[in-house]
């Protein structure tokens, strides 16, 4: 099961796309989902790690905001990686929001179709959500 959220920046869930099956990409979630005509049209921009390269283009306003990858040949100026160490820092509280849900032995296990799981996922995430706020 593969599924895309949105999180605030201290990594409070805000919402759930629609879960897809697990073979799935993050581009071609997020374009079924449309998340940049969404966050477009709330003014909002988001980061997201290097799976979501490409999606956005706009090099004059970026909705998306991703790292940058070195290669053999091609080494990262230290612009690049004090650059990728600020988006590190930015997404940290929203990687540890998701660590401890997947970790859940139902969610590898699910058999049901998408719009199920979506469901379920909204459920668990609001229950997981409820339970911090009342523990912090």
């Amino acid at each position: 099961m593969h599924f895309l959220a949105a999180t605030g920046e201290k990594g409070c869930l805000i919402r759930i796309f629609a879960a897809r099956p697990g073979r799935t990409h993050d581009n071609t979630a997020a374009r079924h989902d449309r998340i940049l005509a969404h966050l477009r049209a709330a003014g909002l921009g988001a980061l997201a790690d290097l799976g979501f390269r490409g999606l956005d283009n706009d090099i004059l306003d970026p909705v998306i905001v991703t790292g940058y990858t070195a290669s053999r040949i091609h080494k990262l100026t230290e612009g690049q990686q004090d650059a990728d160490r600020v988006l590190s820092v930015g997404r940290a509280p929203v990687e540890h929001s998701f660590t401890h849900p997947k970790n859940w032995r139902i969610l590898t296990e699910l058999r049901t179709g998408p719009a199920r799981d979506t469901r379920l996922l909204r459920a668990l995430f609001v229950l997981t959500d409820l339970e911090v706020n009342r523990t912090d």
